[in-house]
């Protein structure tokens, strides 16, 4: 077989092979595991806590848990504008204190070839209490694994854990993890919501089953507490912090009334 600059047609025709057949292989798992979940049970606006259909892994939350506002994350670590958004709610839930919660729920993209790696790769570090700082070097390194074959991949995800537990995380452990069948049903669980709240794209972002449909070039509109936010025209980074910190901030406006008419 003919050879281009150290590899082979061959070799190449095999490589992609071998990762549509993990990709499909995935799927399999992940339909599989979602028709054993009677999905009906749970509300998919709020935050999920653990059971035996999500891995026990429940909802993971930047922000506060309780808060009143939670917006629900779908998205995809491979997922070049969620890289992107990451570090805009990272800086909103910070601005935002305790009036906000973010649940990130994994919705895995068919033709990403490492999303499903990556997406175990970070269930894998949240078991060691690492989840957002692993967040964090995904979406910050992205363009470093996008394209890792699997040997290279682990090394990196390795390398990313070391940094987001500071050196102090069981890499032993977290390969294990990666593997189990209970980031497995965490996956299968998150992707099963997905499928039923009819997720488009990522990343998509819902609060009290309301797409805020900031990507649309057309607008979009979400109503909360009997307040109407609309919006005529696909939303800049800025429109979309200012849209954003106004829906959280509508949950609180008779606490901010309230305490209004109590100094006077």
């Amino acid at each position: 077989m003919k050879k281009f600059k150290g590899f082979s047609i061959a070799g190449a025709i095999i490589g992609v092979a071998v990762v549509a057949f993990i990709i499909i292989a995935s799927f399999l798992v992940i339909d599989g595991n979602n028709k054993a979940t009677d999905f009906s049970k749970y509300d998919f606006t709020k935050v999920i806590t653990a059971d035996s259909h999500n891995g026990n892994i429940g909802d993971h939350v930047k922000g506060n848990p309780k808060a009143k506002a939670v917006f629900v994350e779908y998205a995809d670590f491979q997922c070049s504008y969620c890289a992107l958004m990451n570090p805009r709610i990272n800086a909103l839930v910070e601005e935002l204190g305790d009036k906000v919660a973010v649940v990130y729920r994994n919705f895995l993209l068919s033709y990403h070839q490492n999303g499903t790696a990556a997406a175990s790769a970070a269930e894998a570090a949240s078991l060691q209490g690492y989840w957002k700082e692993y967040v964090d070097q995904l979406f910050n390194n992205q363009n470093e694994w996008y394209y890792a074959t699997g040997s290279e991949r682990t090394a990196l995800f390795n390398k990313y854990f070391e940094k987001a537990s500071n050196g102090k995380g069981d890499v032993d452990k977290f390969n294990a993890d990666i593997a189990s069948d209970a980031v497995s049903k965490k996956i299968s669980f998150d992707m099963g919501i997905g499928q039923r709240v009819d997720i488009s794209g990522t990343p998509s972002f819902y609060i009290e089953g309301q797409k805020f449909d900031f990507g649309n070039e057309n607008g979009g509109q979400i109503t909360v507490n009997g307040k109407t936010f609309v919006w005529d025209k696909q939303l800049t980074t800025e429109g979309f912090a200012k849209y954003f910190t106004e829906i959280v901030n509508s949950y609180y406006e008779d606490e901010t009334e309230t305490k209004t008419e109590t100094k006077k």
